[in-house]
């Protein structure tokens, strides 16, 4: 399917590895020159050649902190007038509530709200003015269904769920769209984390808790950060114009819903 997008630029934050990488390279393969970025400069700079030898296209590499003043900077500097921004960052370690402090607290609203929502901010104007933009942001299923430790991530993500909700609206006629994609359980670095933390709690080893946690997956699997990635395109396509401020829950069946 010809997403209509090829020559777009798009800047995929922590694209260098997981899930932004999936999406950076899902959007390479429909023709966008990328801006992507990782704190890694080798896991970085891999991912970036790898892209321009599969997909022959533009790719900037940012080796930057996307919380940071220095790091959004950077981003907007090797790309001024985007036409797609994902959100994605790493979120604040798995940790039991009674050892969250405010340090903590600020420090995970910063990384998983206040950091997409600048961003955001800087690139939307442009985008309304041209006619065309697709902001998506990558955050959890825990928006719906909390899940234990993760508590601050939990409720930086919901929130920036609740402020986008009405931005996205403000924006629709002008062609463009905010939608969040809300991944349950992919096989990443980040849910190797959460993996280790359950592990620890219930006296397992980390093989033990994987193949616990694909067993409760309807999909009977962990997901693949290519078939995320495919869905992030496709949010960002010419065609999907009409899907406004939705939250996208990708989780192999896991949240047990209707609605």
């Amino acid at each position: 399917m010809d997403l209509g997008i090829k020559g777009r630029k798009a800047i995929v934050c922590a694209s260098s590895r997981g899930l932004g990488r999936g999406c950076a390279m899902a959007l390479a393969e429909a023709g966008c020159d990328l801006v992507v970025n990782g704190r890694d400069e080798k896991v970085l700079s891999a991912t970036a050649n790898e892209i321009r030898d599969r997909f022959g296209v533009d790719v900037t590499e940012v080796a930057a902190d996307v919380s940071s003043a220095e790091g959004q900077k950077a981003l907007l500097a090797a790309c001024p007038t985007p036409d797609i921004l994902i959100n994605n960052n790493g979120g604040p370690p798995p940790k039991p509530f009674g050892q969250i402090d405010r340090a903590a607290i600020l420090a995970g609203v910063e990384q998983n709200m206040i950091t997409p929502i600048e961003l955001i901010r800087a690139v939307i104007d442009g985008m309304a003015e041209r006619g065309f933009g697709r902001i998506v942001n990558i955050t959890s299923l825990s928006v719906y269904q909390p899940i234990p430790g993760l508590d601050v991530s939990s409720g930086a993500r919901a929130g920036l769920t609740a402020f986008l909700a009405g931005v996205a609206r403000t924006v629709a006629s002008k062609n463009v769209t905010i939608n969040n994609i809300l991944p349950g359980k992919f096989d990443t670095d980040r849910i190797r984390a959460t993996l280790k933390f359950g592990a620890e709690k219930a006296g397992i080893s980390e093989d033990e808790q994987k193949k616990r946690i694909g067993g409760t997956v309807p999909a009977g699997r962990l997901g693949t950060a290519e078939e995320f990635g495919q869905a992030c395109a496709f949010l960002c396509s010419a065609q999907a114009g009409y899907i406004v401020g939705q939250n996208l829950i990708l989780d192999g069946g896991f949240f047990n819903s209707a609605f």
